[in-house]
């Protein structure tokens, strides 16, 4: 059997170990043929695959990014784009995929799965935000980079005395913003789950200042006040349909400032929380889905998702696990209201 392995989306702490796990045990237990699919569904519409073998995929566990390349491709929305990947996976004579991705390539590649293509999912996303399993690749590391982030920024904060604001990733959910402001002590978290009123959080924000702390505010990209709309510096669309978030922590610190008279600053963390090397719980994480999913591409279970269920790796149907997103629970965030303000 030939297996090609694809990694799409945004790029991901985690993916290479992914595709070393996939290859050695695929090659070495199952004596599979393996093709990498460079920059995601860009590559199978452009004819641009390449030869992936166990010396190929050597020393790759600790480095981020992915050997294969990434893009943001819906196969979808060119023309002919599933003729053009069957056209692709047949010149090369593919018989099955390991794509791995968020909700947009996952959601992808259910569609393709349905349309008689035999595949596997794997998910990773620093936002932790894929229904099916209770953790994704990259969500370590990335609030573990948050987390320091926001340690460092408590000192400068405390000596001036000002605000700072530190906007994390988080489209649609606020694991990232929840996990490591809490780990960070934060005294303001802002998610997306939960839109917000300005007027609290500058409230939250001048009971610190009097009883002489600097506050921190960490708040998710895809946040939202209640009496307004989600806060764009760019309102292009990628092919998915999203919008490219940013601009909330800078309205906050404005905002903020206007409203308390105290010096408020921003720090965006952007593609750092994203980059570098993955954690060892990544790198197991993402070494187990590799181990799983090339062994259900041998049993033939295609149309399926590999996820952490507690301790396990199970498999669960693409079509449930990308039919919404995995959101912040209410309760939960409530846990840790007795911190803020």
């Amino acid at each position: 059997m030939k297996v090609g392995v694809l990694t799409g989306g945004g790029d991901c702490p985690g993916l290479n170990a992914v595709i070393r796990s996939v290859v050695r045990k695929g090659v070495q237990e199952y004596s599979f043929d393996f093709v990498g699919v460079r920059d995601g569904w860009l590559g199978l519409l452009k004819n641009d695959v390449v030869p992936l073998d166990i010396a190929g995929v050597r020393g790759i566990l600790p480095r981020g990014g992915t050997i294969l390349g990434s893009s943001r491709t819906n196969p979808f929305k060119h023309e002919n784009g599933l003729q053009r990947v069957r056209e692709t996976l047949a010149a090369h004579e593919v018989d099955a995929l390991v794509v791995i991705g968020g909700e947009d390539t996952l959601g992808a590649a259910t569609e393709l799965s349905r349309q008689g293509i035999n595949l596997v999912g794997v998910p990773k996303t620093i936002d932790n935000d894929v229904t099916g399993t209770d953790y994704t690749f990259g969500f370590d590391t990335a609030v573990g980079i948050a987390t320091e982030a926001i340690d460092r920024l408590h000192t400068t904060a405390e000596s001036h005395m000002r605000a700072l604001v530190v906007e994390v990733m988080g489209r649609h959910s606020g694991w990232i913003a929840l996990h490591a402001g809490i780990a960070g002590g934060a005294n303001v978290i802002l998610i997306p789950e939960r839109p917000f009123d300005i007027e609290q959080v500058c409230e939250q924000v001048t009971s610190r200042f009097q009883i002489n702390y600097a506050p921190i505010v960490v708040v998710a990209e895809g946040a939202v006040p209640k009496e307004g709309q989600m806060i764009l510096k760019d309102q292009s669309l990628d092919e998915f349909g999203h919008v490219r978030l940013s601009g909330i922590g800078e309205w906050l610190a404005q905002e903020i400032s206007a409203r308390t008279q105290k010096d408020a600053r921003t720090t965006v963390l952007g593609h750092i929380q994203r980059g570098g090397t993955p954690s060892a719980f990544d790198r197991w994480l993402a070494t187990r889905f590799g181990l799983h999913a090339i062994e259900a591409v041998e049993d033939g279970e295609f149309g399926c998702m590999v996820a952490l269920e507690s301790t396990r790796i199970v498999r669960v149907p693409l079509a449930a696990a990308t039919a919404k997103n995995k959101v912040v629970e209410p309760s939960l965030y409530d846990e840790f209201e007795v911190f803020f303000g």
